[in-house]
């Protein structure tokens, strides 16, 4: 059977590289990559978690425990697909009902079934079933596999796809569906972090801090990056997970604010100030937000057009350094409660893979967002962005 993570293998180096020197340079890549691949999935896990208000109460969510917990199905058996799913058992601590596994070949994750996780072969009922559906698939079985859920998924599932070689567009036309998130990965420079913990388990490596830090989405000069867009997309995408609980938009953005600006925040005590807030229209146009009531919930986001196109939330994200610190500081803790004294603030001027930790940073100040967009989606046409509710 083909090694899910095989696709990862065509990021090349921008010089070349050779023998025994070349061959560990692209293994600390594709482990690198895989890494970050399960570590972004895990925090938008915990995110959505921590929208759902019969969950977890801890400021910062570090399970995916509660009686309102994620239903989680993985499609793809493979290398990346079963990693995942160690990596949300292990250190999303999520109950084992919670997660199962679509494969061509269930007799192959024994190791998984005997931990207790579902795995069987029947890819249309576990979407029919699940809130977060990650594709670990090859690209060349990707359409079949899209046909084949396209009538089964409902909202408020959120499609996941890992595979890289296939865009959002194309992703969007196979499903005939908005709510999907795909990571767009980057592999700049010479040499890959050498921090992933090459001899271990994904699993491992993601209980070590320096790697945490190294997969920081928030990184300026990081040897592997994600696309900035993919923190908007899963911002939206908890947003319409509040909207499909019937949240008034203010209870949602009273969930957000506590999660991302908790009570004795380190970033804003070193600098006297108070933490900055979201409003309404962090998320939504100026005109949109003033037309919202208080018990109104926010609409429902099309997240192929967040990560395509510019948004409220993306230029905010782009132009507050404060914000940015914010969500690393967030981020980091959502892997544990690390010693203070290795916690450190993350810098997101310098290099995160070199596990760059500066107690003392200097931070921005609040950054107000421009209100000239009259739609939700600042320059989005209003055909692209979708305001459907249940209803329809």
């Amino acid at each position: 059977m083909c090694d899910i993570a095989e696709p990862f293998a065509s990021f090349q180096a921008d010089e070349a590289v050779e023998g025994e020197e070349g061959w560990l340079y692209l293994t600390r890549r594709h482990k690198g990559l895989a890494v970050n691949a399960c570590a972004h999935s895990l925090f938008f896990c915990r995110l959505l978690q921590a929208l759902r208000p019969n969950g977890t109460e801890e400021a910062v969510p570090t399970s995916l425990v509660g009686s309102r917990g994620l239903k989680v199905g993985i499609i793809g058996g493979g290398h990346l697909g079963k990693q995942l799913a160690q990596v949300l058992l292990a250190l999303g601590r999520a109950p084992r009902p919670s997660i199962r596994i679509s494969t061509r070949r269930p007799e192959s994750l024994a190791d998984l079934q005997e931990q207790g996780l579902t795995c069987l072969y029947d890819n249309a009922q576990l979407a029919a079933w699940a809130d977060v559906l990650f594709l670990c698939c090859l690209p060349s079985h990707l359409a079949a596999i899209c046909s084949t859920v396209r009538t089964a998924i409902r909202k408020p599932c959120v499609v996941y796809s890992l595979v890289t070689a296939v865009p959002l567009p194309r992703l969007k036309q196979l499903l005939c569906y908005n709510a999907i998130v795909r990571p767009q990965y980057q592999c700049p420079g010479q040499e890959p972090t050498k921090e992933w913990g090459m001899k271990g388990t994904i699993t491992a490596a993601l209980q070590d801090l320096a790697v945490v830090q190294a997969t920081c989405p928030l990184s300026s000069q990081g040897k592997i990056r994600v696309n900035g867009k993919w923190l908007v997309g899963i911002f939206y995408a908890a947003l319409n997970s509040s909207m499909w609980q019937s949240l008034p938009h203010q209870k949602a953005l009273k969930l957000l604010n506590d999660l991302c600006f908790p009570a004795h925040c380190p970033i804003c005590t070193e600098q006297k100030a108070s933490c900055p807030r979201f409003e309404c229209e962090s998320f939504v146009s100026k005109n949109f937000a003033c037309s919202m009531t208080q018990e109104e919930t926010f609409p429902w986001f099309d997240l192929t057009a967040a990560q395509l196109r510019e948004s409220p939330f993306s230029q905010l994200l782009d132009k507050s350094e404060f914000l940015q610190k914010h969500l690393a500081l967030l981020y980091q803790a959502s892997f544990g409660d690390w010693p203070t004294k290795q916690r450190g603030l993350i810098s997101t001027k310098t290099s995160l893979t070199s596990a760059v930790v500066e107690p003392g940073v200097a931070l921005a100040h609040k950054t107000s967002l421009p209100t000239t967009a009259s739609n939700i989606f600042s320059e989005i046409p209003e055909e692209t962005a979708d305001y459907d509710s249940k209803s329809s």
